[in-house]
């Protein structure tokens, strides 16, 4: 009995040490800080980004999305707290991070050392946000992240409009199959052995995704590299 006993307790102590694959145990303002620090400077270092960037978990009167922006003047990276219910793992953390970083590495091209970058959102944002979002893959793949978590954020805080058409936004229904295609084809591996494949996240974008996927799919046996028409 008190060998049981003792056994019991080692496996209690032991599974204290072992975080689950989606654990997030971050509850205020400090602690993600915390965790954005030692998530962003990890993508910074493993993407050799040169360019200087500081993290900052702070309310903004102002930010182009609800959770995240990224100032062309000092290049700080800002997440507002409020979207900590929202993020279930350092996965989707880096996701935020990676998008922002992606935009805040345009901002030091282009006339005065890339302050006026800033036009190019305001001009084209659809544009640059789909451009980011390929480049925020490919960041999360060169830190050790999993890309299929920039779906499952924007799963659960992208708003769902009717119509895209004369918006400078893709609806993000579109914008998530086009993430998807991306990593199809750029990084099939991952979804071969696709540790998300249980997140109820996931599943849904898998479920309200699948006529847009099976488009994909045409597209790959035709062979052919025109863009898809992704439907709402």
């Amino acid at each position: 009995m008190r060998n049981k006993f003792l056994v019991s307790l080692v496996i209690l102590i032991l599974m204290s040490f072992v975080q689950p694959v989606f654990a997030w145990d971050v509850k205020t303002t400090s602690e993600l800080q915390t965790r954005m620090n030692a998530v962003g400077f990890r993508l910074l270092n493993t993407n050799r980004i040169e360019q200087r960037f500081t993290f900052m978990a702070i309310n903004r009167v102002y930010t182009r999305d609800f959770w995240t922006d990224v100032s062309s003047v000092n290049r700080i990276v800002w997440v507002k707290p409020v979207v900590i219910p929202y993020i279930d793992s350092d996965d989707e953390l880096a996701a935020i991070l990676s998008h922002s970083l992606a935009h805040g590495v345009d901002t030091y091209e282009g006339a005065l050392r890339g302050y006026v970058s800033i036009l190019n959102y305001w001009v084209a944002p659809n544009k640059y946000d789909l451009k980011a979002d390929k480049t925020a893959v490919d960041f999360m793949v060169n830190a050790g992240y999993n890309p299929l978590a920039i779906i499952t954020i924007l799963n659960k805080i992208g708003k769902q409009y009717r119509y895209d058409a004369f918006s400078n936004h893709t609806l993000v229904s579109r914008r998530m199959m086009l993430i998807y295609e991306y990593i199809y084809t750029k990084y099939p591996s991952i979804l071969v052995d696709n540790e998300y494949k249980d997140n109820i996240y996931y599943q849904n974008f898998l479920l309200t995704s699948r006529n847009n996927r099976m488009k994909l799919l045409e597209k790959v046996k035709a062979g052919s590299t025109k863009r898809v028409n992704y439907s709402y």
